[in-house]
């Protein structure tokens, strides 16, 4: 009698559990969410009853300011909240509900990615450009994440590095990108939310990339590591951490470089390093290439944080001109750019083109549609990475 009161009681715990409302018990459907359909709709799903209203917010609507737009969603009888989309362009796309005004994930999907302190479902339309953003059938590199030790900054920090495939097996050197995140962002930033290791394993199975091995630092100076990784432990991130721009980084970024080329078969030679990064990460980008004028044969700028009017305090930023125009005289193989036409950087990164112009400093540049967003740095790094090392 005893066992059988206990199988009762976890009988009833188990069909009062809350998660077990969105689905039905023996036999009932599952809901599915989201749905892809052949054609490229996709349908949203989420049972919700004693909501009043839904809304589903997706990075393909138009933007409302820095926040996506949102549609409202219908409700059945038996308390189901749908809505399907347009046809919906090849693309890797985050979206989030609104329940009576409270920003929720979907319970129905389980892939989430992290951006800064906001956690965002994920789904991915195949074909063309996004194809680059899955697992395929080809050869896969590998992905560790390592400590060095920085002396120019005084601490142990964790770093993401992306080694393509056969670097373990064969005893080849490679090239080296080091690939930089904005503001907000840590070393995981490029591989969760900008797909390096899909795109690489997919440009490289294609030939369109020399193999390579790409280097992704925290850029955050008073990180040792990501959120959760670090000594400091699990703490909430914020938009732009201490030091983030005050030249540090930029000033000790050659104790990454040495890490890698003390620890990795790499081609240690000017020829065969590139640097590059997003927003912030651009930013550092242009400052590291003109600080070490002789160090990066290829330089990315993506969407950069470019300051008209930079702070000179630190060294790093001192003589912008002259260090430039020694980069330059020194010689390079791309100095690369690439902006989204809304991005709010835009009128920034015109005028330091204009200034190049009037340097007479070669470049290259890309101006695309959208603003301020990852579905244009995975554009531009699957652009960029193929005029390397040639």
């Amino acid at each position: 009698m005893k066992k059988q009161l206990i199988i009762a009681l976890v009988f009833v715990s188990w069909l009062t559990f809350p998660s077990l409302a969105q689905q039905a018990l023996f036999g009932g459907t599952e809901i599915v969410s989201p749905e892809i359909h052949e054609n490229h709709t996709v349908t949203f799903n989420v049972n919700a009853p004693e909501a009043e209203e839904i809304e589903l917010s997706g990075d393909w609507m138009p933007a409302e300011g820095w926040v996506p737009g949102s549609v409202n969603m219908v409700k059945d009888d038996k308390g189901l909240w749908s809505h399907t989309t347009d046809v919906l362009a090849p693309e890797l796309y985050g979206y989030a509900y609104l329940i009576d005004g409270v920003r929720t994930n979907d319970p129905n999907n389980v892939f989430v990615s992290r951006d800064i302190s906001t956690n965002t479902n994920i789904l991915l339309i195949p074909g063309g450009q996004a194809d680059l953003y899955k697992v395929n059938d080809v050869p896969h590199g590998s992905v560790t994440r390592r400590w060095y030790g920085s002396p120019g900054l005084d601490m142990t920090r964790r770093i993401t590095i992306y080694t393509p495939p056969g670097y373990e097996s064969d005893r080849s050197s490679y090239p080296v990108l080091y690939l930089l995140h904005g503001a907000g962002g840590d070393e995981e930033a490029w591989i969760e939310l900008g797909r390096v290791s899909q795109i690489m394993d997919n440009l490289i199975a294609q030939g369109k990339v020399e193999p390579m091995i790409v280097v992704m630092p925290n850029g955050n100076v008073s990180q040792q590591a990501a959120p959760g990784e670090g000594i400091r432990g699990y703490y909430k991130p914020q938009f732009m951490e201490q030091r983030t721009m005050d030249g540090s980084y930029e000033g000790a970024f050659m104790d990454i470089v040495n890490f890698v080329e003390d620890s990795y078969r790499v081609k240690s030679k000017k020829s065969h390093r590139a640097v590059a990064g997003l927003s912030m990460g651009g930013f550092h980008s242009l400052h590291i290439s003109r600080y070490y004028p002789n160090t990066f044969d290829y330089v990315g700028l993506f969407s950069a944080a470019i300051l008209p009017n930079q702070n000179v305090s630190s060294e790093v930023y001192q003589d912008i001109d002259g260090t430039l125009l020694t980069q330059m005289e020194n010689g390079y193989e791309l100095y690369w750019i690439g902006i989204g036409k809304t991005d709010f950087l835009f009128n920034n990164v015109k005028l330091y083109t204009e200034k190049l112009d009037g340097m007479g400093m070669p470049y290259t540049y890309r101006e695309s549609d959208g603003g301020h967003i990852w579905k244009n740095w995975r554009v531009y790094l699957s652009e960029f990475t193929p005029l390397l090392f040639k």
